[in-house]
């Protein structure tokens, strides 16, 4: 095995789900705005682009969740220069079976809002 590999197991990240979760998916919008608005700067100049997503991972107290700070920065070019603009946002995440990350814990239960309305339905059901 490598040492550049990564030595957790599992299904690891689904990334276009991460995408899709990170500020809502404002995020995932925001970099698709950025990329088109780069390309089209490019093609009209002919001067090189650049878009840069940077994710900064931090352990949230000592639980198994991390505040992932996402920040998209780009450079547009222009005819007289460029465009430039950074934006940060961060969104806590769940770290599950071989470091998936996920809006929601992998294995999340049951919640029992009305554990008395539940006997009662379940002496309902007995009596049918």
């Amino acid at each position: 095995m490598s040492q550049n590999q990564p030595t957790t197991t599992g299904t690891g990240t689904n990334l276009a789900e991460l995408l899709d979760d990170l500020d809502a998916g404002v995020f995932h919008q925001k970099i698709g705005h950025a990329l088109s608005a780069v390309a089209t700067g490019v093609v009209q100049t002919g001067k090189a682009g650049k878009v840069t997503i940077t994710l900064d991972v931090k352990q949230i107290a000592s639980s198994s969740q991390v505040d992932v700070s996402h920040k998209l920065t780009f450079v547009e070019p222009t005819a007289k220069g460029k465009r430039s603009e950074e934006n940060t946002t961060s969104t806590p995440l769940y770290v599950g079976k071989g470091g998936k990350l996920t809006l929601f814990p992998e294995n999340q239960g049951k919640f029992q809002f009305d554990t008395q309305g539940d006997a009662e339905k379940a002496g309902q059901n007995a009596n049918a």
